[in-house]
């Protein structure tokens, strides 16, 4: 048995892309065969500009899904899961929270880094990524050996956790799915860090989903946090940046610190 951690850029997507293109072709076809005068014009402009428009992201979604596929030859999934994971450091009978686990990939290698502790991935699992969930987690860590995860349902907005449960908290690629303030977001997920615990956060922080970040990082200092810094991924890290670019991943970052 070998595990399945899906793609990032949902199959679906790209079908639906490519479905929406194949569509608009067919309409232009018949708007050409079928319209008169200016109707026609007017059809095959609009047609033919949203056939465009929906064969660039044909291309792109096939583009991100091999880029994103595990056993594609850039990996980059894999790229950026291994490299969070070796900045997650848990004390031996400690326990770490992983938001927004998804297929348990992170949550995964974190547990194989950390055999001595516990770790728990969180997802709501919604129909946006309908092939993620619970079961699909817990096969893959069956299928990698590792026994020291477990998974639940949970909110990121609202972790069911009391203050100061985990020694860590991580995450990837999670709250700029969220609408809403993804600052308040990162609070309620330091909220569940002990004291003297620590976090690694991977995600888009840029200006435009995030704020100001570095008033962010201040702010976890004035509250007392001992450590607070972002570290961009985008110089080659886990990807290049013009690899970011394209992708619509410029501002990706990692939030590491101490409690």
């Amino acid at each position: 048995m070998k595990p399945d951690y899906k793609n990032w850029m949902p199959k679906g997507m790209v079908r639906g892309f490519n479905f929406a293109f194949l569509g608009l072709c067919a309409a232009l076809v018949l708007a050409a065969l079928l319209a008169q005068g200016t109707a026609r014009t007017v059809l095959m402009i609009v047609f033919g500009v949203l056939a465009l428009v929906f064969l660039g992201m044909s291309i792109w979604s096939v583009m991100m899904y091999r880029a994103f596929d595990y056993q594609g030859k850039r990996r980059m999934s894999r790229q950026i899961i291994e490299g969070t994971a070796e900045y997650v450091k848990v004390p031996k009978g400690g326990k770490c929270l992983d938001v927004g686990c998804g297929s348990g990939a992170l949550s995964i290698a974190v547990a194989k880094r950390n055999p001595d502790a516990a770790v728990i991935g969180v997802d709501r699992w919604g129909k946006e990524y309908a092939s993620f969930s619970k079961k699909l987690c817990e096969d893959n860590a069956r299928a990698e050996g590792v026994k020291n995860v477990s998974f639940r349902q949970g909110d990121a907005t609202r972790l069911e956790f009391p203050n100061e449960t985990f020694d860590t908290v991580t995450s990837n690629y999670v709250y700029h799915n969220i609408p809403g303030d993804r600052q308040a977001i990162l609070l309620e997920t330091l909220r569940t860090l002990k004291k003297g615990g620590t976090f690694v956060i991977h995600d888009i922080m840029s200006v435009s989903k995030y704020g100001d970040m570095n008033a962010f990082l201040k702010k976890l200092k004035d509250l007392g946090y001992e450590k607070a810094e972002l570290i961009g991924t985008t110089n080659g890290k886990f990807m290049k940046k013009g690899e970011a670019g394209w992708m619509g991943l410029s501002g990706s970052a990692l939030l590491i610190g101490k409690k």
